[in-house]
């Protein structure tokens, strides 16, 4: 029996499996994420600290993003995701032991941080470059909102259930049900029968297929400006993890399933907007689509500085999460649709360069900002920067345009 149009990419076999294994490895993904950003508070009051967590965490997405796309053009794209994941699964493992034996320092937490950011650099371009390969470029938007819709449903289910166990139980479980969760993922790539095969190699080394995607990135207007924009709301808004929790605590005075009914909202709003894209969206989103959306998103972040009524914050990041995955869903399937086969992995490098290459720099500023400033200053100066940033990208692509007309 058929999936319903709003599901359709889920009639291709591989993808089903793709899908429900991701699902279950993001809940414990979100899971972790909470229980983590809470540990390192409790280990040190700090936001700057806090903050610093995820700089280690992708930092290694903004140094080595390029060199892993090449990588995802070059090998089986299935294999490099089995090897990624048992790498996560270690990772996952060596904190719940840490933790339960009541060891755990900052600096264990900073390192592990580190290697899930080795982890998902080679991660993330190689998932994205393989979903068309799965399902086809007919019905890739709707894969990558059911993804989207997925990754964002995680962030509902796990800081809620995170929250509560935290609450009740305390940290240990949360890791716990983390590491089992990339048991489930790997299980469910075993089952996958497409390969994600290498395309023949249009250059003879890495650094020269760096070269050559980095030249058709910057070179194809759309899929530069895109880029920008990615790059710029990714670097004042994207930076959940880290303002989010300093909103629960320091502003608003809630504990930790207050956090994860937070997270929640967040997530219910990105659900909705991924939805939305997967009922409505053709082949391609306008580029109005993604322009409005990142506005939005911003001007729904600098409203958030503003209050500090819980009611009123939970309708904030519901419209922070809806508009920010109709930004970057959208965003996506124009970068995976303009770029060729033999190119896709490093374009969605790029991507993933602009994306989670930015989060460190933007946890840094937010952290530092909150520390010495106040949480509220921190937001509004974010939020403003990501209006200013788009206009300022924007401005510079109509500008090549004319340039080169």
């Amino acid at each position: 029996m058929p999936f319903p149009q709003a599901l359709r990419a889920l009639n291709h076999r591989d993808f089903r499996f793709f899908w429900g294994g991701q699902l279950v490895s993001l809940i414990g993904t979100w899971m972790q994420s909470v229980a983590q950003s809470w540990l390192v508070l409790q280990l040190t009051g700090s936001p700057l600290k806090l903050g610093l967590i995820g700089t280690f965490q992708f930092a290694p997405v903004l140094l080595f993003s390029v060199v892993a796309g090449a990588i995802a053009d070059r090998l089986p794209k299935r294999r490099l995701i089995l090897a990624t994941q048992a790498v996560l699964a270690l990772q996952a493992f060596s904190i719940t032991v840490l933790v339960w034996s009541g060891q755990v320092q900052y600096w264990h937490v900073a390192v592990l941080a580190l290697l899930l950011g080795c982890a998902n650099v080679i991660d993330m371009p190689t998932r994205q470059a393989f979903v068309v390969e799965m399902v086809g470029r007919d019905d890739l938007v709707n894969a990558v909102a059911l993804n989207s819709a997925a990754f964002n449903g995680a962030r509902i289910v796990g800081p809620a259930v995170a929250g509560l166990l935290i609450g009740r139980f305390g940290l240990v479980p949360a890791f716990v049900l983390n590491g089992l969760s990339f048991l489930v993922v790997i299980g469910a790539l075993r089952l996958v029968h497409a390969e994600g095969a290498p395309r023949p190699r249009t250059a003879a080394t890495v650094s020269q297929e760096v070269r050559e995607g980095l030249r058709y990135a910057l070179g194809t207007s759309r899929i530069a400006l895109v880029l920008g924009l990615v790059l710029v709301v990714s670097l004042c808004v994207f930076n959940f993890t880290i303002f989010v929790p300093l909103v629960a605590r320091n502003v608003l005075g809630l504990g930790a399933e207050g956090f994860g009914f937070l997270m929640a909202a967040l997530g219910v709003g990105a659900v909705a907007g991924a939805l939305s894209l997967a009922t409505l969206g053709g082949r391609q989103t306008p580029l109005r689509t993604i322009l409005v959306a990142g506005v939005l998103s911003c001007l729904a972040l600098v409203a958030l500085a503003t209050t500090a009524e819980f009611h009123a914050a939970v309708v904030l990041l519901f419209q922070i999460g809806f508009f920010s995955i109709v930004f970057m869903a959208s965003c996506n399937t124009t970068l995976q649709l303009g770029a060729p086969d033999a190119l896709r992995g490093r374009v969605m490098s790029f991507y993933a360069l602009a994306f989670g290459g930015a989060f460190p720099l933007g946890a840094f500023m937010i952290g530092a900002m909150a520390e010495a400033f106040g949480v509220p200053t921190a937001l509004v100066v974010a939020g403003s920067a990501g209006l200013v940033g788009m206009a300022a990208v924007l401005l510079w692509w109509r500008a090549r345009r004319l340039s080169s007309s």
